[in-house]
């Protein structure tokens, strides 16, 4: 079982990311995952068309797509393009949670948008998530977000990390079954770390990454090619792997 997943895309009129995007869905054709998860960001400026012209790609594509929002996202131009048949599907709370199951495995998209703001929140949606994962017929799960939910070491980024962290954690220590790791994007870079015991992942963004910057005075250059992640499941382990195209 092959699991991508696909970030920060930021696709704008003035830019080159939807063929940045492009790069990478060459690059899985080769591969042929068994699924795509969008985590968010897909487009600036509630830019319509290019939206359509994500969805348009995808739909091309012979494996199925579980979509997220991000901060940089328009959740009704995303309802209105995409419907359960891509995994998105509208809580009572407004936000795009997501849930697709795929060969034993189950993919959990958790919204964490605030609008208007930059930093993400998981406290409005917390009853969601401790009904899935408190599902008596529960599978082994992925968790996947949009907000990076463990200090990057990044400040200007950190400064929009997810909120409502203690009460995730507690749910997920509590919880009947707990997602074999958690993924996000957010911060335009690759990084591994730990939450409530767990794996936790930050995947690097299709659009230009992020510098290598710890709030001193050396910043480093960085890889610029379009990153995404691949998790493997075969029985019962999951490993993640960091790829660049």
């Amino acid at each position: 079982m092959l699991i991508a997943q696909v970030s920060d895309i930021h696709a704008a009129p003035d830019n080159d990311h939807l063929a940045r995007f492009d790069r990478v869905l060459r690059w899985l054709r080769q591969l042929q995952p068994d699924a795509l998860v969008l985590s968010g960001d897909l487009t600036d400026n509630d830019w319509l068309e290019g939206y359509q012209q994500i969805a348009a790609r995808l739909a091309e594509e012979h494996y199925p797509s579980l979509i997220l929002p991000g901060n940089s996202d328009n959740r009704r131009l995303m309802r209105a393009l995409w419907r359960e048949e891509t995994g998105v599907k509208d809580a009572c709370d407004g936000a795009l949670h997501a849930v697709l199951e795929v060969g034993g495995l189950r993919l959990m998209g958790l919204d964490t948008t605030v609008e208007g703001h930059d930093h993400g929140s998981v406290t409005a949606h917390l009853d969601w998530l401790e009904k899935q994962l408190n599902r008596a017929d529960a599978l082994p799960s992925i968790l996947f977000l949009h907000h990076h939910v463990f200090p990057s070491g990044i400040p200007t980024l950190d400064q929009t990390l997810c909120r409502g962290l203690d009460r995730l954690e507690a749910l997920i220590h509590r919880a009947a079954t707990r997602p074999l790791a958690m993924a996000s994007g957010h911060v335009h870079r690759p990084v591994a770390g730990m939450f409530a015991g767990i794996p936790a992942h930050i995947c690097a963004s299709v659009c230009p990454a992020n510098p290598v910057w710890f709030g001193s005075d050396r910043v480093p250059p960085a890889e610029d090619a379009p990153g995404l992640m691949i998790y493997r499941y075969v029985n019962g382990a999951l490993t993640s792997h960091h790829v660049r195209v």
